[in-house]
């Protein structure tokens, strides 16, 4: 049963996903349309996440019923909450339509109220890149011993305010390898190496729906963005052909058209005609 007070059929539970720590690793990506959520279940990917705006729930829960049977972490914007309340608030709308847990880029102070009331809460260490002025912009964190050591401390901070798991995303695999062997936190990997418990990528790099270049970190494994570049150009020729035969007297023709009857016509003009008389 979920926090909401649903009766779930997941795939996972935040208790089997903590047993898998260090002895397999998972697979996990952040679907933003119904149609990748969909495919990442049928597939078997095995964790998902999705964003959530608790003033506009719409998407996500769009997502979450797109996608019933996998365990989806609903992540929340780092700018839509204030205080503890309000992140508890939150954290309470996302279990009630069905998220397995939340994640978001909050300190310490409002993963322990969350974790408290009882609510999964996933952290976010590394590069935040919503917290990059810190580190220096969108590159990677953890190079230096003083970063090495940040990257640390941090996970144990969000350990001990009772998160169970924390994405880290692009420091060095070698860090995040010896890292994750020294918390209890289940680590997601995204851009961190294979060190983690789990590897995260987004669905958008997965199915290489934009135009290159692409994230150091990503592989793009289809070419959506092409072929989508080829059926853009499908319909813009659809359109041009339909405007041609229409100003050439192409469209319709016989076969797009209902013909009157026998003698149809000639009853309507007389009557017509009648009328006009009078």
């Amino acid at each position: 049963m979920t926090l909401g007070g649903a009766y779930a059929t997941r795939n996972y539970t935040v208790k089997h996903l903590q047993d898998l720590k260090g002895k397999t690793v998972l697979t996990e990506t952040m679907p933003f349309t119904t149609s990748e959520a969909i495919a990442a279940e049928e597939a078997g990917i095995d964790t998902l996440k999705v964003k959530f705006d608790p003033s506009n729930p719409a998407s996500a829960i769009a997502i979450r019923k797109a996608a019933p049977h996998t365990f989806m972490t609903f992540c929340i914007g780092l700018t839509k909450i204030a205080t503890a309340a309000e992140a508890v608030r939150a954290g309470y709308d996302a279990m009630e339509i069905g998220a397995d847990g939340i994640m978001c880029q909050w300190g310490p102070e409002l993963i322990r109220a969350v974790s408290s009331a009882g609510i999964p809460v996933e952290a976010h260490a590394g590069l935040v890149p919503r917290l990059s002025t810190w580190t220096g912009g969108l590159k990677a964190v953890g190079k230096t011993i003083e970063e090495a050591l940040w990257v640390y401390k941090q996970v144990q901070a969000f350990e001990e305010a009772g998160a169970w798991a924390v994405e880290v995303e692009v420091v060095p695999a070698e860090l995040l390898m010896q890292i994750s062997s020294r918390t209890r936190l289940v680590t997601s990997s995204i851009g961190a190496g294979s060190g983690g418990d789990i590897q995260f990528m987004f669905a958008e790099d997965i199915l290489g729906n934009h135009a290159p270049p692409y994230p150091r970190h990503t592989k793009q494994y289809r070419n959506l963005f092409q072929m989508e570049q080829a059926m853009q150009a499908e319909r813009v020729g659809g359109f041009r052909d339909y405007i041609d035969d229409v100003k050439n007297g192409r469209f319709p023709g016989p076969e797009h058209s209902v013909r009157a009857p026998s003698g149809l016509i000639d009853q309507f003009l007389s009557a017509v005609d009648s009328d006009q008389d009078k």
